[in-house]
């Protein structure tokens, strides 16, 4: 496609829309979700984590509920006395929530928490935050067999958990490169982990889900000149980020580019209606 804002040249970019694959469990998350579910008998209860937008609650809370399986979402924050649409969408698809304090929410990774949580919901089987950890990984590397990606020279996803990220990384040719661009503060790390990977950590726009006007502003014109949507957490910044880097000529000539866009769009809701044009 060509790339909006992008002056005639010889970079090629492709967008993977993951985001059109299911309307509920939405763009990356099913490749996470799914080797999480392999590993579930029947009867045994998921239990998981997010904030009140998250878009991995809704997703297993679907999933779950196709599945014929209990779920158990721990939610960051005291309970409000209006829920999120998205967590009334959980609570919908048969999900019990469980609403801690923030400073409790930081221990969702800490053995010794987990290990209460595993004697409060005895057999549950518990998956990480954004469907983390080593079954989330492998299932995204599925992402790169949906077609053939083999004719690109990069592949650019968001980061947020940085577990699509590593599964494409895995996933990926010797010869490509993997463009990642965090969400948030703090994941330059991640920088490391491979000669292949090539970090955009300028566009978290604040943090984790800031999304002031100028992000606002970008998502509505690419898509007037797209007809692509995206969203304040994750794809809007990726889109942002691989906008600008095309316009200051950080791709090498003939350059082909793929990029992943893992979905999402339901974090959006927590708008105030109009402020997007899609």
């Amino acid at each position: 496609m060509h790339w909006p804002g992008q002056a005639p040249s010889p970079i090629g970019v492709d967008v993977l829309r993951l985001d059109k694959l299911h309307p509920i469990v939405s763009g990356n998350k099913w490749f996470k979700l799914k080797e999480h579910l392999a590993h579930i008998t029947l009867g045994q209860p998921i239990l998981t984590f997010g904030g009140a937008w998250s878009n991995h609650l809704v997703a297993t809370a679907y999933a779950a509920k196709q599945a014929g399986l209990k779920a158990i979402g721990i939610i960051r924050g005291e309970r409000p006395a209006l829920l999120s649409p998205t967590l009334e969408d959980a609570l919908t698809y048969g999900m019990h929530l469980e609403f801690i304090s923030r400073q409790d929410y930081l221990q969702k990774e800490d053995p010794v928490f987990l290990g209460e949580l595993s004697r409060r919901f005895p057999g549950a089987y518990i998956i990480p935050e954004g469907g983390g950890g080593p079954p989330g990984i492998k299932g995204s590397e599925d992402i790169l067999r949906l077609t053939d990606t083999t004719g690109y020279s990069h592949i650019a996803c968001a980061i947020g958990t940085g577990t699509t990220f590593l599964g494409l990384l895995r996933a990926a040719s010797p010869n490509q490169t993997i463009i990642g661009v965090p969400v948030l503060k703090g994941m330059e790390p991640l920088a490391s982990v491979d000669t292949r990977v090539l970090l955009l950590p300028q566009y978290h726009f604040g943090g984790y889900a800031r999304h002031p006007q100028p992000l606002l502003d970008f998502m509505n014109s690419f898509y007037a000149a797209t007809n692509i949507p995206t969203d304040i957490v994750y794809t809007g910044k990726l889109f942002f980020a691989i906008t600008e880097s095309i316009r200051t000529g950080i791709f090498p000539t003939h350059s082909r580019l793929l990029i992943i866009h893992s979905g999402g769009l339901q974090g959006n809701r927590s708008l105030t209606p109009g402020t997007l044009v899609f």
